[in-house]
């Protein structure tokens, strides 16, 4: 059996044993920083395959770092996320249901994340056994990445060293549109990312009017005496005053996009107290460095203004600023001919079954073929980047942002994408409804095929750079150049630390009172 048979053929022996870990993380479905179980089972799980790790890398508690070698030889770096998105707690089912008693409104996987990690941990445990099978030389790293949806880990990670080591990276995400289906990324890269919490803070309202009853009393005797304006309002005028100025912040193109979502804790009030803290998280995708900053003078300029009205002080909290991704040609190929090597995802006949039964209970017409045509074939690396170089305008050069980028500033590092189920629109009906994605991606029947194929892709990949040095050296060659020809240095001090403190929400159940919180 060739090294490559050895490694695939772990794979689909373990099938099985994947599919219940990923609906484990799956059920889990922790949200930001808050991924503390995910994270336990992961290095549990690393541990118990032989891997030295730290647990908490980077002062972080929920992320962490694996190693495990055979000798010297090429270090390989993959990694696995597993936060899920508050508001999405839809059951692995075929009609619209939050997963047992949750309410609707807690965490669930979108993407998912809980199949990107166990499709990378599939590659990785799949390259070890083929390693020690024949013999190879070589070291795997692997690394836990919480809170990505709002880049926050591989900022810090990075400043911290963590992907000094490798020589190569293979960075997987589940997708399913074109032309980014089934293919790797070849020039036009993810591009910059910022996120910054304000937190308004009214510590001294006594300074704002003084009472004729009690001129030293923070808390005015009446209560229609005038109080401080206080936190609230200068966050509802900081949101008002961004979100109105969108059309002054970049030109109407290229790409970009701004959201923002308000941090709860500290504002309930009692009696005639103003609101002593509020807080607000703005995120921006922008093509360059250079539009991202312009739209951080904006808010900053804003958050000044919005604290003085209101009577607070303003504190910045970065949460991650992300340089644009670096291409490295040699890599996207490499991984794309052993993508092709295995083949687009195939679903089954429960698959299709699972599908058409999702359509019927939506009442729209049964398909025979229910999912997208694209999820189940391949795209060439340099036609999806055709494709998606029709879509932007030519001075364009990064297109969306994904938090891999800043690993792409350490070493070699290709980025792709294997299908996850989607279903075709049926004719005559609009778009499903949110909750169809999220519930086919927690089906074992369904997401197996996803799995299946990343992991087969990413082993193969990594059995490659290490027996092939030329195809490795190449590689690191043309990571060189590309740095030579355009720095970009990190945006960050090395000494940056995760904003884990900040209240980011938490819904796990309370283990003291059995209360949840949502």
């Amino acid at each position: 059996m060739s090294i490559k048979d050895t490694a695939q053929a772990w794979i689909d022996e373990h099938i099985g044993e994947l599919l219940d870990w990923h609906t484990h993380i799956w059920e889990l479905a922790e949200p930001a920083w808050r991924e503390f179980d995910s994270q336990a089972w992961y290095v549990r799980r690393l541990r118990e395959e032989g891997f030295e790790v730290e647990d908490g890398s980077g002062g972080m508690p929920t992320a962490f770092s694996a190693r495990w070698s055979n000798g010297p030889g090429p270090r390989l770096l993959t990694y696995a996320e597993y936060d899920a998105v508050p508001g999405n707690a839809q059951a692995a089912t075929t009609h619209e249901e939050p997963r047992g008693e949750l309410s609707r409104f807690a965490p669930g996987h979108t993407d998912p994340h809980s199949a990107l990690g166990i499709s990378t941990l599939a590659g990785l445990l799949a390259t070890k056994h083929a390693m020690t099978t024949h013999g190879i030389t070589g070291t795997l790293l692997y690394t836990g990445e919480p809170a990505e949806k709002m880049h926050g880990s591989k900022v810090v990670h990075g400043l911290r060293g963590y992907y000094d080591e490798a020589d190569a990276i293979v960075s997987f995400h589940p997708f399913y549109m074109l032309p980014l289906c089934n293919t790797a990324r070849w020039d036009t890269q993810c591009g910059a990312y910022y996120s910054k919490v304000y937190s308004f803070l009214c510590d001294e309202p006594e300074t704002w009017q003084l009472s004729s009853a009690d001129p030293h009393s923070p808390i005015p005797a009446s209560h229609s005496a005038a109080r401080a304006p206080g936190a609230n309002l200068a966050l509802t005028q900081m949101l008002t005053s961004s979100r109105s100025m969108l059309d002054s912040m970049l030109p109407a193109t290229g790409g970009w996009s701004f959201t923002d979502a308000i941090l709860t804790d500290g504002q309930a009030t009692a009696d005639n107290l103003p609101q002593r803290v509020a807080r607000v998280q703005f995120s921006w995708r922008t093509p360059d460095i250079e539009m991202a900053e312009h739209v951080l003078a904006v808010l900053d300029r804003n958050a000044t203004a919005a604290a003085m009205m209101a009577h607070c002080s303003v504190e910045e909290r970065w949460v991650a600023r992300s340089r644009p991704g670096r291409t490295n040609h040699v890599l996207a190929q490499a991984l794309y001919d052993n993508l092709a090597e295995v083949g687009p995802p195939v679903y089954g006949t429960e698959a299709v079954a699972l599908a058409q039964e999702v359509q019927r209970n939506l009442g729209v017409e049964v398909s025979a073929k229910p999912f997208l045509p694209e999820t189940e074939r391949l795209i060439e690396p340099q036609e999806a980047e055709r494709q998606l170089r029709e879509q932007m305008p030519a001075w364009q050069r990064n297109w969306t942002s994904d938090d891999y980028v800043e690993m792409s500033h350490y070493a070699p590092l290709v980025r792709f994408y294997v299908s996850r189920p989607a279903l075709a629109s049926a004719p005559g009906a609009g778009p499903y409804p949110g909750w169809v994605m999220n519930a086919l991606g927690g089906m074992p029947e369904l997401i197996a095929p996803t799995i299946l194929t990343a992991g087969k892709t990413i082993t193969g990949t990594f059995l490659d750079l290490l027996t092939s040095p030329d195809v490795l050296a190449q590689a690191k060659e043309e990571f060189e150049l590309r740095i030579a020809e355009e720095p970009m240095p990190a945006l960050l001090p090395a000494d940056f630390e995760a904003p884990i403190d900040l209240p980011w929400p938490d819904y796990r159940v309370d283990r003291g009172s059995g209360c949840r919180r949502w």
